[in-house]
């Protein structure tokens, strides 16, 4: 039995202002739109349905727009006021590795890899929430993100929190637009100008995702491939249908080769003559197309210039010891390629030179290099190659139904395959499938990528061992290194990760205690926070400076203080507590000394922790040793 509380509708007075809208929704649904409080009325589109003369098109356009918008693309634009803290503790092969996982909010993330990671990446695979109803959606309001995050996550006191986006929400998809839309204009800039970002969606925002991506990446520029994906071979059951399927929005620059061909094995491959037969087939019927095809040890090395009308070769000849193959059939018919002369050279890979008794048949793979948009292998198979691949590495793990590892692998090949030293990114890493596939990429093809995952530390509802989503994904990438290393002990490529957190910067910020101005003064004589180690002011300095954050740290003691070398020297940096007069001329002729033998591409930047020094004499005449050595940018924190 149903207790009755003030909340339910049962105790309250007709809501009419609701049930005159439902009426309204009824008989002209398009003219209901989500508003900044709920649902309002568009009342342009009223009268225009009603014949009202009063209503004008000059407001009107094309595109998408959705109460929120500027708020986004502001929200995007505002600079963040964070830093990425290190964890070496949760890390594996810290001192190695050249992949990342982070751990926070993937907005304030993505703005402070800006200057670090701006045009270097080349693949970006996100897997966003789907807008269910039952997804955890990331906060949009707010001025500060880092002070919102920390909030949010726990790690602050305040009343923000995480919630699902109900379909009862009045903003059901303006909040999932304002979302998607600000991490997009931020993942964009990322990207290298061959780089290509996939996003997975269901039939939720399927459709919503393709306008808002030509929004983002406009068309024209862009070409917006939309790829179906066969997930779960046995459906699940909706009302009307079984859906058995996904789909991944492919956005690449338009015009540029940016999927490499498709791997498949010579006897799984279609072959077809490359030389034309039939209606219109002939050496008259195009010019252009009757020209030798160069052979040499059996294979297609070459073509060559288009015949004069009048030369008349046989179907091989030998010249030099290569085969020049003509389209000449059986019975003497002089016929055609299928390729004119000016495009032969686009299809060189997908021939093949096979020996006949009369010399050599040149033949076509069909679709050898072309990935269809349609992807049924088995191996997408969510259940089989998504939930039990993790189960087998985590068999307590909260998710029920992860991506397929080969799914994202076929994803990752086709964007890398010959860019074997990329940079891919997932700001949406779950439980890190991306991660893993990189992997098992790098260990099939001796290959050198780079992951860089971004989880937001989300509650794990029926808390295990993991209490946070972001915690499944470290397990994951660890459990999955370990098992690649033990099934594959000659691979010594990557399986490490550098664990890094989103935090408040280490700066130290002013904020007065009106009632006790004495002991504020007194606290921000450091600029920088009394919690904070070494490492953490170091990342950040990276960031700033727009250094990677595996670039190699060498550490030196330079009379008797710690400085840190970063990138070969582009960055030296001493945070020493207490630097005094008697220490300024060693420590900086020793800093001069090793930057010399570093030998940096580029110029030095010095920096120190400004409350070290003894005095103001102190600090200039260390600037002024380093300055007249060659070291112009000397900067104190």
């Amino acid at each position: 039995m149903k207790k009755l509380t003030p909340d339910d509708p049962e105790t309250r007075s007709p809501d009419i202002a609701a049930e005159n809208l439902a009426r309204l929704k009824a008989l002209f649904p398009e003219i209901v739109t989500e508003g900044p409080k709920g649902a309002s009325i568009n009342v342009d589109v009223l009268k225009s349905l009603v014949g009202d003369s009063t209503v004008t098109d000059a407001e009107e356009k094309y595109g998408l727009n959705w109460h929120g918008k500027r708020k986004a693309r502001r929200l995007a634009l505002m600079p963040s006021t964070g830093t990425l803290r290190p964890c070496p503790e949760e890390s594996v092969d810290w001192d190695t590795t050249k992949n990342l996982m982070i751990e926070g909010d993937n907005l304030e993330v993505l703005k402070l890899l800006q200057k670090s990671y701006a045009g270097r990446v080349k693949l970006i695979y996100i897997d966003p929430p789907y807008n269910t109803g039952r997804d955890l959606l990331y906060p949009n309001d707010y001025s500060d993100g880092v002070a919102t995050y920390l909030e949010v996550t726990g790690q602050t006191t305040g009343g923000a929190s995480l919630s699902t986006n109900t379909e009862s929400s009045g903003r059901f998809h303006t909040t999932w637009l304002s979302m998607m839309y600000s991490r997009l204009k931020c993942a964009r800039s990322l990207l290298r100008s061959d780089g290509v970002l996939i996003c997975t969606i269901d039939d939720n925002e399927h459709a919503t995702l393709g306008v808002l991506l030509r929004d983002v990446f406009e068309e024209g520029t862009y070409d917006h491939v939309c790829v179906t994906i066969v997930h779960n071979p046995r459906g699940i059951q909706g009302t009307n249908f079984s859906y058995s399927h996904e789909y991944a929005y492919f956005v690449l620059p338009r015009g540029a080769k940016s999927i490499v061909d498709r791997r498949i094995a010579p006897e799984d491959i279609d072959w077809a003559h490359f030389r034309n037969w039939g209606t219109e087939s002939e050496r008259t019927d195009a010019r252009n197309c009757f020209y030798p095809v160069l052979v040499r040890d059996g294979k297609v090395v070459g073509f060559g210039d288009v015949c004069r009308d009048d030369f008349h070769p046989r179907q091989t000849e030998e010249i030099n010891g290569v085969s020049h193959v003509y389209p000449i059939d059986r019975g003497g018919v002089e016929r055609k390629w299928r390729y004119a002369r000016q495009s032969a050279d686009s299809v060189r890979h997908l021939l093949r030179a096979r020996k006949v008794d009369y010399g050599y048949e040149i033949e076509l793979g069909k679709d050898f290099g072309a990935y269809r948009t349609v992807w049924t292998d088995r191996r997408y198979d969510a259940n089989e190659y998504g939930t039990k691949v993790l189960r087998a590495l985590l068999p307590d793990s909260p998710f029920t139904f992860p991506k397929s590892i080969w799914a994202v692998y076929d994803c990752i090949q086709a964007v890398t395959g010959e860019a074997k030293d990329s940079i891919i990114m997932d700001f949406f890493a779950g439980s890190g499938t991306t991660g893993h596939a990189v992997m098992e990429i790098n260990k099939d093809d001796g290959g050198t990528r780079r992951f860089v995952v971004v989880q937001l530390p989300e509650r794990v509802s029926d808390a295990g061992r993991y209490r946070t989503i972001a915690d499944v994904t470290k397990a994951r990438l660890r459990e999955a290194g370990r098992t690649l290393a033990s099934a594959n002990p000659m691979f010594r490529g990557d399986l490490g990760f550098r664990v890094f957190k989103l935090d408040s910067t280490n700066i130290q910020e002013w904020q007065p205690k009106r009632d006790d101005l004495d002991d504020s003064l007194l606290s921000t004589v450091d600029h920088l926070k009394s919690n904070r180690t070494e490492a953490d002011v170091l990342y950040e300095l990276l960031l700033k400076l727009g250094l990677d954050l595996c670039v190699p740290i060498e550490v030196k003691e330079i009379a008797k203080m710690t400085v840190h070398s970063i990138g070969g020297g582009v960055l030296m940096a001493c945070l020493s507590e207490k630097i005094g007069r008697e220490d300024v001329e060693a420590l900086g002729q020793g800093i001069v000394e090793w930057r010399n033998a570093l030998a940096p591409a580029g110029d030095t930047t010095c920096v120190f922790r400004d409350a070290a020094f003894a005095d103001d004499v102190a600090k200039t005449n260390l600037a002024l040793i380093l300055e007249q050595n060659g070291i112009k940018k000397v900067r104190s924190l």
